[in-house]
């Protein structure tokens, strides 16, 4: 199939290399073109200048943003996705954003003819190079469809939950406990190391224990060997998905102690200089406290 990638970042890329070693033909926006010359050039694929020049050629646009202001803007830019979209084809927006956002953005693509899917997954960019992510999918059956072939080229598990929004509904769900059992992973391993236990031992233990969820597997090393490995996901991605959840629980009248706990000490690390930093990184801010 033909498939635009409109957004390179550490996410956006490594699905776009599943893209491409699945067989399908694919173009490469990013804001910044340095960045989507870098990623073309390495998983192949061309450069689209543009959102709109990425959107008309393809039959399936992936998007892959930070955060509502760039996926807003990324649609209704003048150049912008909106414009370029062509009747047929389905947008799969796998950004974290409000569902408010992508429920105000699918009549737009829409008037195009086109169909947008809210398409965000749980996972990692390990598990984007696995090919094991969960995609996590509101909006119409038939357009999923149509776009399965390009989503299983990163997904081990697709699940459709209902309507246009109903995606981003969920996503905020898991990352509230994934975001949750990071700074309990965080909180126990620090402990267990001032306590004077080895490090490398009590991850052992997390992992083959009752504790031992998929997270604690693949971020064995983040944890272990901290500021050594490639940052899969910042704090302040991190502090932007809790902003969201927060918004979500006050809208529906949810009480969420462990995650406000959660997003106070993240807001900590971040106000410390650790924005940048991996996820995991919390453990280092309460291990230097």
């Amino acid at each position: 199939m033909r498939v635009a990638l409109i957004g390179a970042g550490r996410m956006g890329s490594a699905m776009g290399g599943r893209i491409v070693e699945a067989g399908h033909d694919l173009v490469v926006f990013n804001r910044t073109r340095p960045r989507a010359a870098e990623v073309a050039q390495r998983i192949g694929g061309r450069v689209a200048e543009t959102a709109r020049e990425a959107a008309e050629s393809a039959e399936v646009c992936v998007v892959s943003l930070a955060d509502d202001v760039a996926v807003t803007a990324t649609y209704l830019a003048d150049d912008g996705l909106v414009v370029g979209v062509q009747p047929g084809a389905v947008v799969c927006d796998t950004s974290t954003v409000a569902p408010a956002t992508v429920r105000s953005l699918a009549p737009l693509a829409a008037q195009q003819g086109a169909t947008l899917l809210d398409t965000p997954v749980s996972g990692s960019v390990s598990t984007v190079e696995s090919g094991t992510l969960t995609v996590m999918v509101g909006g119409d059956e038939t357009a999923l469809d149509h776009a399965r072939p390009v989503l299983d080229a990163f997904a081990k598990s697709i699940f459709h939950l209902g309507d246009v929004g109903a995606g981003a509904t969920m996503k905020l769900v898991i990352n509230s406990l994934v975001h949750s059992l990071n700074v309990a992973v965080s909180e126990a391993l620090v402990l267990a190391e001032k306590a004077g236990l080895d490090r490398e031992i009590v991850y052992d233990i997390f992992e083959s224990g009752a504790a031992g969820a998929p997270y604690v597997k693949y971020k064995r090393a983040a944890f272990l060997q901290p500021g050594e490995v490639p940052v899969a996901f910042s704090l302040a991605l991190v502090a932007k998905d809790q902003e969201l959840i927060h918004d979500l629980a006050q809208q529906t009248g949810t009480r969420m102690d462990q995650a406000e706990a959660s997003r106070q000490l993240v807001s900590e690390a971040i106000e410390a200089g650790l924005a940048e930093r991996d996820i995991s990184e919390v453990a280092s801010f309460l291990r230097h406290e």
